[in-house]
């Protein structure tokens, strides 16, 4: 008979039960990946099979493939199963390709730089 550390007992209350099943993962850089959960171990590295970036900006939104695809378990902030039941977004986001998400990437990095030096101009010109 073997005996369970508390660590595999751990493990088996959690990433076991996603085993086979489609996942949203939120990345600590902000990226979301979505995929099927075909493999981890202890440290939360974890292979998604099937897996996609999805790139949100406003309303638009784009799933660029990846593939299979192997996670680093200290980037996971979060982990969800996905409810194949329901819709995944909202019926008012749009799907657009991976061009057009990159350029809406660009202009709202853009925008938020300006916003940024703004502040920055706006900051140092209150001198209460």
């Amino acid at each position: 008979m073997s005996w369970a550390g508390p660590e595999d007992i751990y493990l088996s209350t959690s990433l076991a039960s996603y085993l086979d099943k489609k996942l949203l993962v939120l990345l600590r850089d902000g990226r979301k990946l979505i995929g099927t959960l075909r493999s981890f171990d202890q440290f939360a590295n974890a292979v998604l099979e099937s897996a996609c970036e999805r790139v949100i900006v406003g309303d638009l939104y784009c799933d660029i493939p990846l593939g299979l695809y192997v996670i680093r378990g200290e980037n996971v902030v979060l982990i969800g199963e996905l409810d194949l039941e329901k819709e995944e977004l909202p019926s008012h986001m749009t799907r657009v390709s991976a061009e057009e998400i990159k350029r809406a990437q660009k202009v709202e990095r853009e925008a938020s730089e300006l916003k940024g030096t703004m502040k920055k101009r706006m900051d140092f010109l209150d001198m209460d």
